[in-house]
């Protein structure tokens, strides 16, 4: 699996995002992780909500494998449900 984060300096969410996504890599699940910065990109939420196919009002958004899961919660939903991490290694 591959993650992209898009986020945004100073997002706790993005923040937290960007950790589950380390640990996922630094065990060997993720072959891989970038963590995008929409503010140094120009990158806007209407730019992301293109991509998506609906509004966005937050960040981080989540994609796996270029797919859309959604924002930090739903991204560390992702992990629990499929058992990605131990419970003590999830967020």
């Amino acid at each position: 699996m591959f993650v992209v984060i898009y986020g945004r300096p100073g997002c706790p969410f993005c923040t937290r995002a960007q950790a589950l996504a380390e640990r996922l890599e630094a065990a060997g699940i993720l072959r891989g992780q970038r963590y995008v910065d929409i503010w140094a990109e120009g990158i806007s939420k209407a730019d992301l909500a293109e991509r998506i196919g609906k509004p966005v009002h937050t960040v981080p958004q989540v994609f796996v494998d270029q797919r859309h899961v959604g924002g930090f919660t739903e991204f560390d939903q992702f992990v629990r449900e499929r058992g990605l991490l131990a419970p003590s290694q999830s967020a």
